[in-house]
């Protein structure tokens, strides 16, 4: 099958006003999205993403390299009318919420007798149906947001590209927009997802990239990522907590954690001791764990400069 999305070895380089300086944003990027996954992108400010999601949508040209969008190349521009975009900044006209997303409609091609309905449907999608008579310009940044994801699905679009879609969005609003994306992923649709909100990304997206310094760092099954293969955790009971350094105890079950190299060894210390191994399971890791090991735990610098 076609890949979504596909990078195939792409620099971008900026260069300074006169030339003199150049900052490479991507280098030797290749990434393949597939049909009908959540994929979040992940990454430090300044590591890429954003320039890598506009070199998908044509807005600019990579140094090097080349890459595909729903099996065209990157800049074909009627491949754009089967792809919903949200920008991390949205701005939008100052008009009524209904007639925006109508407007937004018709630049992708739609006839007005789908637009009508469709932008009610939208709107509705994304809670702001009783507010589809305002003026944006008096929404709030999170109204503005919901109003800026209604117009990227306003098209029914295959691919639906979003870059930070829930930064500005109440924890209500939050649930509302992961529970579309999932019913979006049940209606065949591809999500390609870029947040700083890691969390969100852990509960919602099948496949994880990390993009570091303009380089994949890690890429997986979101699944996969999380689950440790170093270290398992143990629960007991009939056992002292004391004896297990960095146990904890509560009504009686005992909880810690050991190295798989030495789960054998506890396991039988348990049993000798008369105690109950309730479970043993894979230590669990958080997408933050993952996120700050592989980047340094620091925010990277914009680019790298050379001279």
């Amino acid at each position: 099958m076609v890949p979504v999305i596909e990078f195939q070895n792409v620099t971008k380089e900026y260069r300074s006003l006169f030339g003199r300086r150049r900052f490479r944003a991507l280098d030797g990027f290749n990434l393949q999205v597939e049909s009908g996954e959540i994929f979040g992108f992940l990454g430090p400010n300044g590591a890429g993403k954003t320039t890598a999601i506009h070199l998908a949508m044509g807005f600019m040209l990579p140094t090097s390299g080349r890459g595909r969008l729903l099996g065209e190349r990157f800049g074909h521009a009627a491949t754009r009318s089967r792809v919903g975009f949200l920008p991390e900044n949205v701005a939008l006209y100052p008009r009524r919420a209904e007639q925006l997303v109508r407007f937004y409609g018709a630049l992708n091609s739609m006839k007005a007798s789908q637009l009508n309905q469709r932008a009610g449907q939208v709107l509705e999608m994304v809670g702001l149906q009783d507010d589809a008579k305002r003026n944006v310009s008096k929404f709030s940044r999170g109204m503005l947001q919901r109003v800026g994801l209604a117009q990227a699905l306003v098209n029914d679009p295959e691919l639906l590209i979003l870059d930070e879609p829930t930064s500005a969005l109440d924890p209500l609003a939050r649930v509302a927009v992961r529970e579309l994306l999932l019913r979006a992923r049940s209606a065949g649709k591809t999500i390609f997802l870029s947040s700083h909100l890691l969390s969100e990304v852990e509960l919602v997206c099948d496949r994880v990239a990390v993009l570091h310094r303009g380089r994949l760092v890690r890429l997986g099954k979101t699944a996969d990522l999380l689950e440790s293969g170093e270290r398992s955790q143990i629960v007991a009971r009939g056992i002292a907590a004391a004896l297990f350094p960095g146990a904890t105890a509560r009504d009686g079950v005992v909880t810690f954690s050991v190295g798989t190299q030495q789960q054998r060894a506890v396991l039988e210390q348990i049993w000798n001791l008369g105690g109950e191994v309730i479970s043993v399971n894979p230590e669990r890791r958080s997408l933050e764990e993952i996120f700050l090991e592989v980047t340094g735990g620091i925010e990277s610098p914009v680019s790298r400069g050379t001279q």
